[in-house]
């Protein structure tokens, strides 16, 4: 199988990455995070998530840095927490780019790490997912990454290679909601 995964960050694909390529799949890393705030950050995982591509073996892929074209996608949404209306709407655009991706380059299937972390939900992910499998035709494959092992995998390979650990989504808004309950929790 050919497959395209949609990924926001090393930690949060380092498991799916190992299973896939031990299991024989062809897989490559979808790296399209218009979201991610400020540019430095985006940078930064991007430069994480390619170094793990190369050493457990998976090609790496980078769409264009299209942060204005995200936040004229979540206009009105900024003061939405973190997992409401704002989350569904970038889940959307960014797994709509990665079934067009998967459709226009000839990949069997798309998927995404995107609900990886405890603090998704990966339910919301594979809604989104599944819109943009009906609006581009791509078929996805719904996944979870924490179960049968993934997630002892994830906490275990994240240790090994010392990845980069954000405390926040990506985006500033949540960057943002992160900070001030932080300080409030001080």
């Amino acid at each position: 199988m050919k497959l395209l995964v949609l990924s926001c960050c090393a930690p949060c694909s380092c498991a799916a990455i190992k299973h896939l390529v031990d299991k024989g799949v062809q897989v490559t890393i979808l790296f399209y995070n218009p979201n991610i705030f400020p540019h430095a950050e985006y940078e930064r995982r991007r430069k994480e998530q390619q170094k793990l591509c190369r050493y457990l073996g998976a090609d790496f892929v980078e769409l264009p840095y299209e942060h204005e074209a995200w936040r004229k996608q979540v206009k009105g949404l900024e003061d939405k927490p973190e997992g409401a209306e704002r989350c569904d709407v970038c889940f959307r655009m960014r797994l709509k780019q990665a079934a067009r991706y998967a459709r226009q380059h000839h990949f069997d299937r798309f998927a995404s790490v995107l609900g990886t972390s405890p603090k998704k939900d990966a339910q919301q992910v594979h809604r989104a997912a599944h819109q943009a499998w009906i609006e581009e035709g791509t078929p996805y494959w719904a996944q979870s990454w924490r179960k049968d092992g993934l997630s002892e995998l994830r906490m275990a390979l994240i240790e090994e290679f010392n990845l980069y650990a954000q405390q926040y989504c990506g985006c500033e808004f949540s960057q943002k909601e992160y900070e001030k309950n932080n300080q409030n929790n001080r």
